[in-house]
């Protein structure tokens, strides 16, 4: 007798699953996808008011004086007015007892790696630095030119609610940096720091947080220079360029 041969049954489920699994991949991809977020592309570091009047060509005012300041839920004593007003003309590191020539070329280098902030003109390193980038949000790379300084400025960000809010007036001898990707209404700088003493440790929201005396140095020494002695601010131009800063490496993550 022939053996009856019975057919078997297909099982489609492997099949299903499959077909399903490659639809689901199709419509997925079809979601537009969100964009990723320009973390310089949020809130301005400094006063917005501030930087616009700055933006536009104004010269600020002197502040009024507020004797403290606020930083992630400890109260800072902000610095006094007062030793803000007495000016200094630096126009470089002397070589052989002369100042070095205007053609000479001055240049910041911002090391992120080693929390380091160097002065050079040409190749001679004329100063050096301990610094602290950012922790809470990163501190931009890439090459800048200081755009606008100012003699002190308030600074506020960051959240309550998650402990890093910062209300710090009267933030001395800011240098505001930025380039044709970092907008200038972000408001990064190279700034003197009176709410914390930990350089050389990342500490910031983004800014260079200097130890006050060293960013007096740099204020005075970096372009554009300080040419009224009563203003408060200082801005610069093509006639009066602003010093190149250039920003590398990488952040520590602590």
């Amino acid at each position: 007798m022939k053996r009856k041969i019975v057919p078997r049954k297909m099982n489609w489920k492997p099949l299903l699953l499959f077909t399903l699994l490659v639809v689901m991949g199709l419509v997925l991809k079809s979601i537009p996808q969100p964009q990723k977020v320009n973390v310089h592309a949020i809130e301005p570091l400094a006063d917005p008011r501030a930087l616009q009047s700055l933006i536009q060509g104004q010269l600020l005012e002197k502040p009024t004086e507020e004797p403290y300041g606020e930083f992630h839920d400890k109260v800072a004593r902000s610095i006094p007015l007062v030793q803000l007003t007495q000016t200094r003309k630096v126009l470089g590191l002397a070589i052989n007892g002369k100042d070095p020539p205007l053609e000479a070329g001055k240049w910041i280098a911002v090391d992120l790696t080693n929390q380091r902030v160097y002065a050079f003109e040409k190749t001679n390193k004329v100063f050096e630095f301990t610094v602290s980038t950012g922790k809470w949000a990163p501190t931009p790379t890439g090459e800048f030119t200081i755009w606008a300084k100012v003699r002190s400025q308030k600074m506020e960000g960051g959240s309550r609610e998650r402990h890093t809010y910062y209300y710090l007036p009267n933030v001395p001898y800011v240098m505001f940096f930025s380039n044709d990707e970092v907008a200038k209404m972000r408001g990064f700088s190279l700034h003197g720091t009176y709410w914390h003493n930990n350089f050389g440790h990342p500490m910031s929201h983004g800014c260079v947080n200097m130890k006050i005396e060293d960013a007096r140095v740099l204020y005075d020494w970096a372009d554009p220079p300080v040419v009224n002695a009563k203003a408060w601010s200082t801005l610069a131009s093509k006639d009066n360029p602003g010093t190149r800063v250039v920003i590398y490496g990488e952040t520590p993550r602590e």
